[in-house]
């Protein structure tokens, strides 16, 4: 089996890569931030603050995410309530950036996150896929982009989904997570050991999925 794993900040285009990637080489692909973004909202809607660890760990037990394919497209499930729209916002957004950092949640995550790689060529993203969830994948790619150009990205995206948005508040709050992802104690924000960088400040969406599929197949042949 083969294992892809793409990390890199909130922003980069990730998600939208690397499900295309996937798409074009056969590969399953997973959005592991979904889970983290589901806790967050499990937070949210039991008014647990994601500054409280030990609320949040007294959480888990009663919190069950799972990833469901429905006709090849990611779902993600909260408490078999399917979340897959709600996990998007910016609330739900900054708080997965506080849960990220919850040891407790990441260990709850783990082995579900590795348990995806056993069974199928996957192409994986997160923030420490490559440098703790799956440290032996064949293939690592660090996916980043200027901060100026990734706050431009998400607001052209949430207006395009009719939602209002502030420039200035979607930068400030792309560079509060990229530190606080990047300064968390567990499993901080970096790129693997090996992983070969890919800056797409520059590129098309197009040209960065190339980049990306042909860095893949030269991994791997």
């Amino acid at each position: 089996m083969i294992s892809v794993a793409i990390d890199g900040p909130a922003g980069a285009g990730k998600s939208t890569i690397a499900k295309a990637a996937a798409s074009e080489l056969g590969y399953i692909y997973i959005d592991t931030g979904a889970l983290y973004r589901a806790v967050a909202l499990a937070c949210i809607r039991c008014e647990v603050s994601t500054g409280d660890e030990k609320a949040v760990e007294e959480m888990l037990p009663k919190t069950e995410i799972r990833l469901v394919f429905f006709n090849g497209v990611q779902h993600i499930l909260l408490n078999d309530d399917d979340v897959s729209e709600q996990i998007r916002s910016e609330e739900v957004s900054m708080a997965a950036s506080a849960v990220s950092a919850i040891p407790v949640v990441r260990a709850y995550l783990l082995e579900l996150q590795r348990s995806f790689a056993q069974n199928a060529d996957v192409i994986m993203d997160g923030r420490d896929i490559g440098t703790v969830i799956l440290p032996n994948a064949q293939v690592k790619i660090f996916l980043t982009a200027s901060p100026e150009k990734r706050a431009r990205r998400r607001v052209k995206q949430l207006e395009e989904q009719g939602m209002e948005a502030d420039f200035d508040k979607v930068l400030y709050d792309i560079v509060q997570r990229d530190y606080n992802d990047s300064h968390r104690k567990t499993a901080p924000l970096k790129a693997a050991e090996g992983a070969v960088t890919i800056d797409t400040s520059e590129l098309t969406l197009e040209e960065a999925i190339d980049k990306v599929i042909e860095t893949i197949k030269e991994k791997t042949v």
